[in-house]
């Protein structure tokens, strides 16, 4: 009789439980613009490891692009794919339209992956897909702060952020690269 008793109380629980694990959020619950004005459905990334960096043509760290392409061609027909996301934010350093920022990382970097539309990643303006990366109510992983251009978002498989770098982190860093093979 106890052990009915117990799973009588327990099992409300469990559905509670089980309806929040349900209603967590993933990236792939966003649609984004990209760089020409085509939809981007973040959906279409599922069984992928996704790194999102918000980008800027005239910032000390712009030099990353090299290295962010050279790990896009080394791992991207292995599951992984960088999305980078151009945001004038910090200092002005991405003042540039869609199409200037597309002819730009084409030109000095040799862009290959995907480049979205210009957002905002601070701010009242912030880009909804933003708000996800940097609130734990939302992202159920950890609050954080864009701090600069070039911060690193890393999402598993499964749509969901399990670390936030540094953007004075190179992309090529072991810890990335660890992650990325994993």
């Amino acid at each position: 009789m106890k052990k009915i008793i117990l799973l009588c109380l327990l099992f409300p629980l469990a559905m509670v439980a089980q309806k929040e694990k349900s209603m967590e959020q993933t990236i792939y619950q966003f649609q984004v613009e990209d760089i020409e004005g085509n939809s981007f459905d973040l959906n279409s990334l599922k069984g992928e490891k996704v790194m999102i960096v918000n980008t800027a043509s005239k910032c000390g760290l712009t030099p990353q692009y090299e290295q962010l392409e050279e790990l896009y061609k080394k791992y991207k027909d292995e599951n992984f794919v960088i999305i980078g996301f151009p945001a004038n934010n910090f200092a002005s350093q991405e003042p540039g339209s869609d199409k200037e920022i597309a002819q730009f990382c084409e030109r000095n970097y040799g862009v290959t992956f995907p480049m979205m539309s210009k957002i905002s990643v601070k701010g009242e303006d912030m880009h909804e897909l933003y708000q996800f990366l940097t609130q734990k109510s939302k992202n159920g992983y950890a609050d954080s702060e864009v701090s600069w251009n070039f911060q690193k978002y890393l999402i598993n498989e499964e749509g969901k952020l399990v670390e936030v770098i540094d953007p004075r982190t190179l992309p090529t860093d072991e810890k990335i690269i660890k992650w990325i093979e994993e």
